[in-house]
């Protein structure tokens, strides 16, 4: 079973400090740390790029070699990455016992999404949860996540955790699993056409123009009424 787990060589690390860390990765070299239980933890370093392309094919469980150490096998403890370029900067690894029980955080995939009834009818997929803690050896933590078949799906239904069944040898660790919402096909989102707005003209008719014209008419009477008053005194 340990010949079948993939296995990273690493080198000894014994500079340390800030000004050291930034040497190192401007020479394209990543610092990690292995913890063990009960010993004094291992840093190391690694190709930034090797190892990179390594972290990114998924592994839960690896052999990771130290130079002259020999390998122990490990789980990813925790990435430390550039916010924004991405780039790994850190790694931390956690040493683990193949014979003993260990919690994972694995990703949910959803397939057969096009395949479903609901979706053809335009129905709304929705992936609420994409991740999920799971207690297992080691060796059982799957490398891929779980995948969950959504192929049957209508418009309405609802999938929980409570419903999908797990690997062999895995529990899922949610206390309440019948709250734990994986994915909803929703209806299709109404769009409401809004009402077309007529644009008002104000059109002025023949009477609303005499009119128009008998006010200012009257309104140079009154000025002519003003100055005859004006003439009389």
């Amino acid at each position: 079973m340990a010949a079948s787990r993939p296995a990273f060589k690493v080198s000894d690390r014994t500079e340390f400090g800030s000004r050291t860390t930034r040497r190192l990765r401007r020479d394209g070299l990543v610092p990690g740390v292995v913890y063990t239980g009960g010993q004094p933890a291992r840093p190391f370093q690694a190709d930034a790029h090797e190892l990179s392309l390594f972290i990114n094919e998924g592994h839960a469980l690896f052999d990771l070699e130290i130079e002259g150490a020999g390998k122990v096998p490990v789980v990813v403890k925790e990435e430390q990455r550039h916010p924004v370029r991405g780039d790994l900067m850190h790694l931390d690894c956690q040493q683990v016992d193949l014979d003993q029980e260990i919690q994972a955080d694995v990703a949910i995939e959803l397939v057969g999404v096009e395949d479903a009834p609901g979706v053809k009818e335009g129905g709304i997929l929705e992936h609420v949860t994409r991740d999920i803690t799971i207690e297992a050896l080691p060796e059982a933590i799957p490398d891929e996540g779980l995948t969950l078949d959504v192929s049957a799906m209508v418009i309405g239904d609802t999938i929980q955790l409570s419903s999908v069944e797990a690997p062999e040898g895995v529990k899922f660790m949610a206390e309440s699993p019948e709250e734990v919402t994986i994915a909803t096909l929703n209806p299709p989102k109404v769009v409401e056409d809004e009402p077309e707005v007529e644009e008002e003209t104000e059109v002025i008719g023949e009477g609303d123009a005499d009119a128009e014209g008998d006010s200012g008419d009257g309104d140079s009477g009154d000025s002519g009424d003003e100055g005859d008053s004006g003439s009389e005194d």
